[in-house]
């Protein structure tokens, strides 16, 4: 547990190689797409066979396909563009003292320390992001995103993955949230909930062109 025990210098250097490991990786030419959602699922789960397919179609279409290198969906997605071989499957993954195990499937893997930096490089070169069911980590970047959306500072294409699951989400937004004018109308068009994977890929793809 020393790991969440360092010192301000140590913390500042384990920032500063973090941040060279994003130049590593934002040397990749290709546009990127970034696929968040639980560890915890295993591969016959419905969402981790939707982000094996939808990553395959989309690493096809020349996106390279980032996740957090970790299990799960994150390792269905990677398995999906390892599985094209037309684009890169990258892994950001994080040090972390449980559940986070690099997958096979990231064929280009950088392990993060800090993990405000990780999401970072999650987030800053990627075109759109396809958000599965998730836990609390997923929720973070879903807001995180959402937030850089709502204040211009992001412009990327946001999908919500599992009507069943991110309506309830939905729900609250508008009964308590739009409610208690904590947000406004228009920020629900900062998102796409949606089962229909053809649509979301068309539109992912349209952004090439």
């Amino acid at each position: 547990m020393r790991r969440f025990k360092l010192n301000k210098r140590e913390i500042m250097d384990e920032i500063l190689n973090d941040l060279a490991k994003f130049r590593d990786f934002a040397t990749y030419k290709n546009p990127s797409v970034t696929f968040f959602g639980s560890a915890r699922f295993d591969e016959s789960s419905k969402y981790c066979k939707m982000a094996f397919s939808l990553a395959k179609e989309l690493a096809d279409g020349g996106f390279a396909v980032v996740s957090g290198g970790g299990p799960g969906v994150m390792e269905a997605a990677n398995k999906g563009a390892y599985e094209s071989g037309k684009s890169p499957s990258i892994g950001l993954n994080i040090v972390l003292p449980f559940e986070q195990v690099t997958n096979r499937y990231a064929t280009s893997n950088f392990v993060f320390s800090n993990l405000s930096a990780r999401k970072f490089a999650l987030i800053e070169r990627s075109r759109a992001f396809l958000v599965f069911p998730g836990g609390f980590g997923t929720l973070d970047e879903l807001f995180e995103i959402l937030v850089l959306a709502q204040i211009g500072a992001k412009k990327a294409k946001i999908f919500l993955i599992g009507s069943e699951f991110w309506g309830k989400l939905d729900d609250f937004i508008k009964t308590t949230l739009i409610h208690e004018k904590a947000v406004s109308e228009e920020d629900l068009s900062l998102y796409t909930i949606s089962d229909d994977l053809n649509a979301v890929r068309d539109e992912i793809l349209g952004i090439l062109n």
